[in-house]
């Protein structure tokens, strides 16, 4: 069954690769582009301003992108206000893939799964996938260390190895894949598709300013500081946008009594929009260009990748 649905989805696709939804960052344009390029584009569903907006966005998606898969992320944590209308609005879409983060229940997944949605959930410990399997998930994507956004702290060697012994359904891997030949390790890790998102940041069609954009292509892992002091979760910034709005990235406190609090874009909603996000991976970042053009570069360095392991030939042979 799981082993199916991994071939179904990897059918539809040019590569094995889902987008990372990315607060803010993601677009309908920028689905869009990553669907009809050949991967599953991926959108937090909070990034339209309202949940009317949120509607017409899917909308055109869907118009756009036919039967390609794609997916919208839903912010499950109580503190997300929206989250009803939100949940309403994909529901009536049967939007093909939900993301749930941050939180779950199996009456959610339930619900997505009985209106026609793979359900999706993010995780960053064997633990908390054990939950997922247990609500019944479709997928766990596992989010290692130096992943964007919110991140794990597990080395994808250990996190992926941990939940593949117990789980054959559908594994996606998060961390630093910015590279084909990082695609392909995914995979020889175990995974079935890699999850991709700080690339796409310098990507035309994202919601990112020029300087953004510019912090990305000249940046590296060395460039990149995780803290939970502006939603009460470990996730990844940009050392050089911490240090232009004056704060000291050695020296970040969360605020007394903070947990997570995602309503708003979470205790420092403006942390999201000038404080900027990325992945450890982005030093193979090289440029900001079209969303199509990344993807193509992708999956040349993919098939050159396996080209230098020979698993092409191997599989022209065993065809």
């Amino acid at each position: 069954m799981s082993g199916q649905l991994a071939q179904t989805l990897r059918a539809q696709l040019r590569l094995p690769v889902m987008a990372g939804p990315m607060f803010i960052a993601s677009t309908a344009e920028l689905v869009i582009a990553q669907c009809r390029a050949g991967i599953i584009g991926a959108m937090p569903a909070l990034n339209p301003r309202t949940t009317a907006e949120l509607d017409a966005d899917i909308a055109r998606i869907r118009a756009a992108v036919g039967d390609a898969p794609y997916a919208i992320n839903l912010v499950a944590h109580k503190s997300n206000s929206r989250l009803e209308a939100d949940l309403e609005v994909v529901l009536r879409h049967k939007v093909p893939i939900v993301v749930l983060a941050l939180a779950a229940n199996a009456d959610l997944v339930r619900q997505l799964q009985d209106n026609g949605s793979l359900v999706f959930q993010d995780v960053a410990r064997d633990r908390h996938a054990r939950k997922c399997a247990e609500m019944g998930v479709d997928g766990i994507i596992a989010v290692g260390a130096g992943a964007g956004g919110h991140t794990g702290d597990l080395s994808p060697f250990a996190l992926l190895a941990e939940i593949r012994e117990w789980w054959d359904g559908l594994l996606i891997l998060s961390g630093c894949i910015a590279t084909g030949r990082a695609v392909l390790a995914a995979e020889v890790l175990g995974a079935d598709l890699a999850y991709i998102g700080s690339p796409f940041l310098a990507s035309t069609e994202a919601n990112t300013q020029p300087g953004f954009k510019r912090m990305v292509v000249e940046g590296s892992s060395k460039d990149v500081v995780t803290t939970n002091c502006f939603t009460g979760v470990n996730a990844n910034f940009l050392r050089p946008s911490l240090l232009e709005h004056g704060l000291d990235p050695d020296n970040l406190q969360q605020r007394a009594g903070g947990g997570i609090n995602i309503d708003g874009g979470g205790d420092n909603a403006k942390a999201w929009k000038e404080i900027w996000s990325a992945g450890q991976g982005i030093g193979a970042v090289k440029r900001a260009e079209p969303a199509t053009d990344y993807i193509d570069w992708l999956a040349a360095d993919y098939e050159a990748a396996r080209k230098a392991m020979g698993m092409a030939a191997f599989e022209r042979e065993n065809a």
